[in-house]
């Protein structure tokens, strides 16, 4: 943990002076340095690589089963808790498909309200014709629905 500190840092800071305070020998740190990375970690990088082929080629919509079994047929035998461990770590998981709204069901239901104004939107006095509207908000709890009714003689809203 120390040795990937000062790998990390050596731009910043001096080998020298982060192995002093650190407590480590500078030796050690080179020699760490020009060690080969272990073969548990470059099969799973390698294996990292392929489930982002997998998942960049199914437009991510693979989750854990279906990446095993798809590793499975291309001849690369995994355990799915290794698999949902890299998904996990490298954020390779499954994104679901947003899913479709339906807002308006014009086809269902009793039928449309019979037009009464038939386009004569003009009143002689208050309280004698209103309309309304409806339309839907997007929220982040959820849709809202806003309903206005209007006055058609003093053009307010009434409710």
């Amino acid at each position: 943990m120390n040795y990937q500190f000062m790998a990390k840092h050596s731009g910043t800071y001096g080998v020298e002076k982060m192995a002093r305070v650190l407590s480590v020998s500078r030796s050690g740190y080179y020699a760490w340095m020009d060690r080969p990375d272990c073969m548990r970690m470059c099969q799973k990088a390698e294996l990292t690589e392929q489930i982002r082929e997998i998942q960049r080629q199914v437009h991510h919509r693979y989750g854990t089963p279906r990446v095993t079994k798809e590793l499975a047929r291309r001849g690369r035998s995994v355990g799915h808790n290794r698999v949902a461990r890299i998904l996990r770590e490298k954020g390779l998981g499954a994104r679901p498909k947003r899913r479709f709204r339906v807002t308006t069901k014009s086809a269902q239901g009793p039928a449309v309200a019979e037009n009464k104004l038939d386009r004569h939107f003009w009143a002689a006095a208050v309280n004698q014709k209103w309309v309304s509207d409806i339309t839907y908000v997007a929220t982040a709890e959820g849709w809202l629905y806003l309903c206005v009714i209007v006055d058609l003689y003093s053009r307010r809203v009434v409710g």
